[in-house]
């Protein structure tokens, strides 16, 4: 039997944060909750595991893995507590994000407002390029103005930048472009590609996306280095695992670069925890519900398995 056996699940809300500890070898539950700090939500990680430690001595040098997931991200969006972010486009697609789809969720209603965007029109910019929808280039971009365009970014005080333009999902090479560009520029300001994050055909959805990674990515990126330096410094030597929106797990390297992947991080884990017990109990047709401290969520199990859907509102 191996000498680390022990798994930690860590989910941080917005009100509480909540361990439970599983021993491996004997299958013993032990579970923990504490008040979320929402300056440094690694600091009740910390408090927690040591609370923990006091019921069972000794498992932080045993642990094998600690599974976290989280609604800083989700809640950073609806708090519109990210950083400040510039979108650079096509020429022609600024106001991409405000067109969105043209849903109109209240028809009837003349009033009806709607979210703003992430990112306000004086921070999105545009370059003069264009790639067909096959992939071939019909304008070149100009290595200048791209340059131009990145350098009145920064002296808008941008912490992070998105790039998506036209059918880069099918040739990615002027975004790549901007992208060595801005690392030159300023090597201090997060980037995101679209070609990255989503190189998928729409670009409402392939921008809104691209925009809201950029958003997050300092918030979460400096988030997670701190929590993999609190668990080091505690003795824990087990890997570190963070939870997607899909149901899966990835690296902290992977869900910083990406965090967009991890909106429904800690969400999603109720609904696998719900679909688990439906089964234990025989319960195939089960609604499971989430309350949480800042936001509610909601899924339907139908014959035993979570409903799954390809696009995603905040």
């Amino acid at each position: 039997m191996k000498d680390r056996y022990y798994r930690l699940g860590c989910d941080i809300g917005g009100t509480f944060t909540d361990f439970v500890l599983l021993n491996d070898k004997t299958g013993e539950l032990t579970i923990n909750k504490c008040l979320t700090t929402p300056k440094d939500p690694s600091d009740a990680v910390e408090q927690g595991i040591r609370e923990l430690e006091v019921k069972v001595p000794g498992f932080v040098e045993k642990m094998d893995e600690v599974i976290h997931g989280t609604t800083l991200v989700i809640n950073s969006i609806i708090e519109r507590k990210g950083a400040r972010t510039g979108l650079i486009t096509t020429k022609g697609f600024r106001d991409v994000l405000e067109l969105g789809r043209e849903i109109r969720y209240a028809p009837y209603d003349i009033f009806s407002e709607y979210p703003k965007p992430l990112v306000p029109r004086q921070y999105r910019l545009e370059v003069d390029e264009r790639v067909r929808s096959d992939g071939t280039i019909l304008k070149p971009l100009a290595p200048e103005d791209a340059r131009q365009v990145v350098r009145a970014l920064v002296s808008m005080g941008v912490e992070s930048i998105a790039v998506c333009l036209l059918n880069s999902f099918e040739n990615p090479t002027h975004e790549l472009m901007i992208k060595e560009i801005i690392e030159k520029e300023a090597p201090q300001v997060s980037i995101s590609i679209s070609y990255h994050v989503l190189p998928q055909i729409r670009e409402y959805e392939r921008t809104s996306t691209t925009v809201t990674n950029a958003y997050v990515k300092p918030l979460t990126g400096s988030y997670l280095a701190r929590l993999s330096g609190r668990l080091e410094s505690i003795g824990c030597k087990g890997k570190l695992f963070i939870m997607l929106s899909s149901g899966g797990i990835t690296s902290v390297d992977t869900a910083a670069q990406f965090p967009v992947r991890i909106i429904e991080s800690g969400p999603t884990a109720a609904v696998i925890a719900g679909q688990y017990y439906g089964k234990m109990f025989n319960l195939p047709d089960m609604f499971c519900f989430d309350m949480g401290g800042t936001t509610a969520k909601s899924c339907l199990i139908q014959r035993g398995v979570a409903g799954v859907v390809p696009t995603f509102e905040v």
